[in-house]
């Protein structure tokens, strides 16, 4: 899973972009989403909405699960998307994120946003 990490420091937030920077950003993404298709690597891939509009779902035994706007970190730093990807070995997740960092930001200069990159895991066995 390649988890793209965004700051708000050293560039403007995308929803102050010129359309322009925005639109070439986007289609940046459908190209190199188109790519890890054609490559058969792509299992799935969504851009998340700003942090402003998350919502933090807690349950309480006996009542109403807790909906709140927040406590969120104090950071200017918050998830964007992910892409979950099927690769062979680590070097080619590494080589993805390393594309996926370059997406254009304001004026076409590259954001070089960090990409976490962690294996999705499955279940422990367990007898029954």
């Amino acid at each position: 899973m390649l988890l793209m990490n965004t700051t708000d420091i050293g560039h403007p937030p995308i929803t102050e972009w010129d359309p322009v920077d925005v639109k070439a950003h986007i289609e940046f993404m459908g190209v190199f989403g188109e790519s890890l298709v054609e490559s058969g690597e792509l299992v799935t891939a969504e851009g998340l909405a700003m942090p402003d509009q998350a919502k933090i779902v807690t349950a309480r035994d006996g009542a109403a699960p807790a909906i709140t706007d927040g406590p969120f970190p104090e950071s200017k730093e918050f998830l964007a998307g992910y892409w979950i990807v099927d690769v062979d070995s680590t070097e080619r997740a590494l080589e993805i994120a390393a594309a996926a960092s370059a997406s254009p930001g304001p004026g076409g200069i590259n954001l070089n946003h960090p990409i976490e990159v962690r294996q999705v895991m499955s279940a422990p066995e367990v007898d029954v």
